[in-house]
């Protein structure tokens, strides 16, 4: 059996799968530990996984909170460039402090979420394999494709092919520090440079892994024959457990609006949404996601049911409309369980897993600039009444299932491992 080392970014949307993969591998009889800071350890734990804690002294329990509390008040540009700073700084402590960790602890393999780019330089370093998996949107990039951070829909004209690579290059512009870090190590530790390789990625090369299924992408021409579609990483049994006050559920129709747990700092759109609710036959239940201003939000129109936090698995399983920021693992939640969504994108790769969720016809998109209360009434009544919505989230539904979830892509990892070799896919596009 193989010891996995886990590297990803602290937030749940990013430990929740992560956690829920490695413990698919731990029931296959391998041994995982996550390696990350103190605010990881619960989600670690909770999933019966081994924890191996870095930068305690730079960063102990709590200081995650209040890094996403400023980010959760951010949106658009501005929020990705505070993205990019806490990237910068993760980056920092993990190539100075994980490698060291990660070798103490025998680890044979690393599973590696796409967006911490250092993971490659780590397993480069050590001289073990690595996957890459991507818990949010795939960040590969190719010309018919726009930037994770737009919210462009597919085009394959010259006039947008020209768009994105425009983007692309404002994209390495934004990410230049995170470069320059990486090779600091890199030129360190005798690796090559990224900066004498622009267009080299720090993706694997064995085998790529994403939550989404192949129909909700945009499509791809140009992805390496290692990319696998494998559907989302979902185990509610590995979460900590959420209370809720199932009691108060009234049996009508359920609308459910959560904002993820980062960008849930702007009020005034659970203001806005549940002044849309009014006058319709449903029930709304807001989740704040841990929200520090929850005791500032009592009092809304139309009294709707309002947690901290809710067992969301459990509760789309009654849900009839979700309404989102557009966060991955939210979206691949509710057409898990076939339901339509509005989505109100804030920031980060939000808008394009948005235009994804349109372009496949299971949603509507409401952006920030054009956030009214009729505007939001409107989208909630065209989707609870038109059939077309729910048929397509019944559709991503079943796409979800048969790209094999969890089972899958431990199936592909351990092809990885068993054979040292990469696993190619059978891409429809390939």
């Amino acid at each position: 059996m193989t010891h996995f080392g886990i590297l990803c970014p602290p937030s749940t949307g990013h430990l929740n799968p992560m956690t829920a993969l490695g413990r698919e591998l731990q029931r296959r009889g391998h041994c995982v530990t996550l390696f990350g800071i103190a605010d990881a350890k619960s989600k670690a734990l909770a999933a019966g996984l081994n924890f191996c804690m870095i930068g305690e002294s730079q960063h102990p329990y709590g200081a995650t909170a209040q890094s996403l509390a400023k980010l959760g008040q951010l949106s658009g540009f501005t929020a990705l460039q505070y993205t990019m700073i806490l990237m910068k700084e993760g980056i920092n402590l993990l190539l100075s402090e994980a490698p060291q960790a990660i070798k103490a602890a025998s680890v044979e393999a690393l599973l590696v979420d796409q967006l911490t780019v250092e993971g490659e330089t780590i397993a480069e370093f050590l001289q073990i394999p690595f996957i890459t998996v991507c818990n949010a949107l795939p960040v590969n990039q190719e010309a018919s494709i726009p930037p994770f951070f737009t919210s462009w829909s597919h085009n394959t004209a010259l006039w947008a092919r020209l768009r994105n690579r425009a983007a692309y290059l404002l994209t390495r512009e934004i990410t230049k520090p995170l470069t320059q870090v990486l090779d600091i190590y890199r030129q360190k530790w005798s690796l090559p440079l990224y900066s004498q390789a622009p267009h080299k990625d720090s993706f694997s090369q064995l085998a790529q892994l994403s939550q989404l299924p192949q129909e909700l992408d945009f499509p791809r021409q140009s992805l390496p024959k290692c990319f696998h579609f494998t559907g989302p990483y979902q185990d509610p049994t590995g979460r900590e457990p959420t209370p809720f006050p199932y009691e108060k559920l009234t049996g009508q129709r359920l609308i459910y609006a959560s904002l993820g747990t980062i960008q849930n700092q702007l009020l005034e759109i659970f203001h806005a949404i549940a002044s849309a609710c009014i006058g319709l036959d449903v029930q709304l239940v807001i989740s704040l996601g841990g929200s520090s201003g929850s005791e500032l939000i009592q009092g809304l129109p139309g009294s709707p049911l309002v947690v901290n936090y809710a067992p969301q698995l459990e509760l789309l399983k009654k849900t009839t409309l979700t309404v989102t920021h557009a966060g991955l693992n939210t979206v691949l939640e509710s057409l898990s369980n076939s339901i339509p969504m509005l989505a109100i994108p804030i920031a980060n790769d939000q808008p394009a897993v948005a235009a994804r969720l349109a372009w496949a016809g299971a949603g509507e998109v409401v952006p920030l600039s054009q956030l009214t209360v009729p505007r939001l009434q409107t989208s909630i009544q065209q989707l609870m009444t038109e059939d077309s919505y729910k048929k397509n989230a019944s559709r991503l539904q079943t796409a979800i299932r048969r790209a094999g979830g969890v089972n899958r892509a431990a199936d592909i990892v351990e092809q990885v491992i068993n054979t040292g070799k990469p696993v190619f896919s059978h891409l429809e596009d390939k």
